[in-house]
């Protein structure tokens, strides 16, 4: 009998940061456009790097959309609206996140149920829209190509995404 392996997408086969940063900031600006008015790529791409940081915190993946909105409220002190944001640093978010994320929650008015509905509903718009650059978004570990294209056995890939 031949092996048999399934291995999981994210963070197993490819690093996914990318991408949900990036479906988080899409869903943020639909969540709440006006705190984007006046956000230009230098913002985005500060947030999207500081994702990367603070990206071990997520466990769920509509907190990615928790980040951005808190992240955003920390470079931009006159959207703020959280009691949490004022010098707030990615380190104490790492330290603090299970204490800080019912507090925003409340805070924004956010129900759990409709942020995951909403982020899912933007991945998939994306993957719908322009699949290249989703797939794009998401890279693979170094090697990790060669090792599948290469294996003798049948690999099955298992993701907990939205599809």
């Amino acid at each position: 009998m031949a092996d048999l392996y399934a291995l999981d997408f994210d963070g197993v086969l490819c690093d996914s940061c990318g991408e949900s940063s990036l479906s988080a900031v899409k869903a943020a600006k639909v969540r709440w456009p006006n705190l984007f008015d006046d956000v230009d790529s230098t913002v985005v791409d500060w947030i999207v790097d500081q994702m990367h940081i603070v990206r071990p915190v997520v466990e769920t993946g509509y907190e990615n959309l928790l980040l951005v909105r808190l992240l955003l409220e920390m470079r931009l002190p006159s959207i703020r609206k959280s009691s949490v944001s004022e010098g707030l640093t990615v380190e104490r978010i790492l330290d603090n996140w299970l204490k800080l994320k019912p507090i925003i929650m409340e805070e924004w008015g956010e129900q759990r149920e409709e942020l995951i509905d909403l982020f899912g509903k933007v991945r998939d718009e994306w993957m719908e829209k322009d699949l290249a650059s989703w797939i794009g978004a998401n890279r693979f570990y170094p090697g990790v190509a060669d090792a599948l294209k290469f294996s003798s056995s049948s690999i099955y890939i298992v993701t907990t995404k939205q599809v």
